[in-house]
């Protein structure tokens, strides 16, 4: 299983992320509700640095065309896009701005899963999270477990460290964010604690 840290704001915390190993690093681009925003200036200093094995993230809310080829400039591995979309439009992104695509479904109930069939065509990653964006909700996991593709799967929404057993049979990628955060900011000790604890899982599976 691997790890995806998301809402990265700070520079020591994205190398904490780095050297100990965190597969995805995610960066809340164009969504200011959110308390991990960081403007498109923040975001270039954060992805000019050297980020070894690890992998760039850029986050996305409904973005329009104007915004995907700003934020393809950035040095992004990634788009991450939250929005209705279907695998014509995520092919036009992926082909137009350069960007591998994590596409984002929002999971309130059993029946929005299914929703990957939309954009599994041409996603490298779906990500089947909670309806919360901002917020930490949870949903119940266990409802992709039968889903498979020509994707990787990732899960967010509401994750906690004793979730990990559970999700490492669910999932490739685990997602993460509140979790890792003490009054609303990243948390070095829980990063390195949290990305030790991935590592032990893996060493046993």
């Amino acid at each position: 299983m691997k790890t995806k840290v998301c809402g990265i704001t700070k520079i020591n915390h994205l190398k904490t992320c780095i050297s100990n190993g965190a597969d995805f690093c995610g960066f809340i681009l164009n969504y200011p509700k959110s308390h991990r925003f960081i403007s498109f200036e923040k975001a270039q200093e954060l992805t000019d640095i050297k980020k070894n094995k690890t992998k760039f993230v850029g986050v996305l809310v409904n973005p329009d065309h104007k915004e995907l080829e700003k934020f393809s400039k950035l040095n992004l591995d990634y788009f991450q896009i939250y929005g209705d979309y279907n695998d014509k439009k995520i092919s036009e992104i992926k082909s137009r701005y350069k960007k591998k695509i994590i596409s984002a479904l929002q999971i309130k109930n059993r029946k929005d899963v299914l929703n990957y069939k939309n954009v599994e065509k041409y996603s490298d990653i779906i990500l089947w999270d909670s309806t919360g964006l901002e917020q930490s909700i949870g949903w119940k996991y266990d409802w992709i477990k039968s889903i498979s593709g020509n994707f990787a799967k990732m899960i967010a929404g509401n994750l906690n460290i004793d979730k990990l057993e559970i999700i490492s049979k669910l999932a490739d990628i685990v997602d993460v964010s509140g979790a890792l955060e003490t009054n609303k900011v990243k948390d070095i000790n829980k990063i390195i604690r949290f990305l030790e604890e991935i590592k032990k899982i893996n060493d046993k599976n």
